[in-house]
C-alpha cells in the first residue's frame, strides 16, 4: 500500500505505523544521497518553515535549518515570540499556521507541541520534549540500517542509562514498532514508566518486538548489536547531577561494558552532547564537584572504531529533512 504522509504531524512515533515509519527511513537514505551527488533540491521550494525554541540545541536547529536551504525553502528562527506570555499557544499555533507551512517546536512540556498542532491547521514536527524526541530516533534508525547487516527484527539494542528520559521513551516506541529486541539495562527506578511499558509491549506482541528490562549489566548487554547511553542529566534536571552520579556511575558504558556484548560488531551510539572528557564547562564543574573526568561514556569507548556518534548526528538532517518533504513538501 503507497504511504502518503501529505500533512501529518510528527509529536511522536506512536502515531506512525512500521510500514510509515520505514518510507522515512528510505526517503531519508534517498535524500542523503541526493545530497551527497551534489543535487540542487527543490522539494521544499516555496515552503516557509518557523522553529519555536525554548531548550538550547546544535544538531535539531541546524539539521532543520540545512534540511530547509537543501531543498529550497525559507525558513525563520524564532525564540522571542509571545507564545505563552501574551499570546496563548493556541493563539499563536492560528497566527503561525496562517504565515507557515510547517512548524518545528522544541520544549519543555508536550502539551505545548500537542496545542499547536491542535490548532495550527499545518504539519508541526517535535524537535523535543520532555517525553519524547522523535526525530532523534529516525537518526538512530538510518544509522543502524547502515552500520548494521541484520534487519530490524534481528538487532538486539541495548540502552544503559536513564531509561524513563524522552531518549529512553521514545527509543522504546522505536524499537517497540519496528520488532526490534530492545534491552534497557538501568536501575529500576530510571525505567520507564509502568503505563508506557505497558502500552509499548501490546504493539510488540503485533510487531514481534521484545521489550526487557534488568539491573545485571553482564545479562543485558550481552550478545548486543547497540551499545546506546545518553547524558545522565536531562535540560531542566541540573540540580540532580550528584544522585544521578551516584546512581548511575556502575552504569558507565566503558571499554570493560562494551566486551561483555562478545560481539566484535558491536556499535556505539549516543544522540550527543556527551560528557566524555573535560573539554566542557560542565565537565570541568563536574570534576571540581565530584572528582570525575567522565560521566555516561569514557572517551575511549567515545573515540574508538565501534563509535558511530557522528554519522548517527549526521544523519539527523537527512531524516529531518525526509520528515519535512514527506508532510509538507513538494512530492
Amino acid at each position: 500500500m503507497p504511504v502518503n504522509l501529505k500533512g501529518r504531524n510528527l509529536l511522536t512515533l506512536k502515531d506512525f505505523t512500521t510500514q510509515e515509519i520505514k518510507y522515512l527511513l528510505n526517503l531519508s537514505m534517498d535524500l542523503k544521497n541526493k545530497k551527497r551527488s551534489g543535487i540542487r533540491g527543490n522539494l521544499l521550494e516555496r515552503k516557509n518553515i518557523v522553529l519555536l525554541f525554548e531548550k538550547a540545541s546544535t544538531r535539531t536547529r541546524c539539521a532543520f535549518e540545512t534540511a530547509v536551504y537543501d531543498e529550497g525553502g525559507q525558513i525563520t528562527f524564532l525564540t522571542n515570540s509571545q507564545m505563552g506570555k501574551k499570546e496563548s499557544i493556541e493563539d499563536t499555533a492560528k497566527v503561525l499556521g496562517r504565515y507557515y507551512d510547517g512548524i518545528e517546536f522544541r520544549g519543555f512540556k508536550h502539551e505545548t507541541v500537542e496545542e499547536l498542532a491542535k490548532y495550527a491547521g499545518v504539519p508541526v514536527w517535535n524537535g523535543l520534549t520532555d517525553l519524547y524526541h522523535p526525530t532523534q530516533i529516525l537518526a538512530d534508525f538510518l544509522t543502524i540500517k547502515e552500520h548494521i547487516a541484520k534487519p530490524f527484527n534481528k538487532v538486539k539494542f541495548v540502552f544503559v542509562g536513564d531509561a524513563r528520559s524522552n531518549m529512553g521513551n521514545s527509543l522504546m516506541i522505536g524499537a517497540a514498532k519496528m520488532g526490534i529486541h530492545f534491552v534497557v539495562v538501568a536501575p529500576n527506578e530510571l525505567f520507564p514508566s509502568d503505563s508506557l511499558i505497558s502500552e509499548m509491549k501490546k504493539v510488540a506482541e503485533k510487531t514481534g518486538a521484545v521489550i526487557e528490562f534488568t539491573e545485571s549489566i553482564d545479562k543485558g548487554v550481552k550478545g548486543a548489536d547497540v551499545i546506546y547511553t545518553d547524558v545522565w542529566v536531562s535540560m531542566g534536571e541540573e540540580d540532580k547531577y550528584e544522585e544521578r552520579i551516584n546512581l548511575l556511575k556502575p552504569y558507565q558504558v566503558n571499554k570493560e561494558l562494551m566486551n561483555k556484548t562478545e560481539n566484535t560488531d558491536t556499535i556505539f551510539m549516543h544522540c550527543l552532547p556527551a560528557f566524555h572528557d573535560l573539554n566542557t564547562s560542565v565537565g570541568k564543574e563536574m570534576k571540581e564537584k565530584f572528582g570525575i573526568i567522565e560521566m555516561e561514556v569514557t572517551d575511549e569507548v567515545f573515540r574508538s572504531p565501534q563509535s558511530v556518534v557522528f554519522d548517527e548526528a549526521e544523519n539527523r538532517l537527512h531524516t529531518i529533512k525526509a520528515i519535512m518533504v514527506a508532510t509538507t513538501g513538494n512530492l
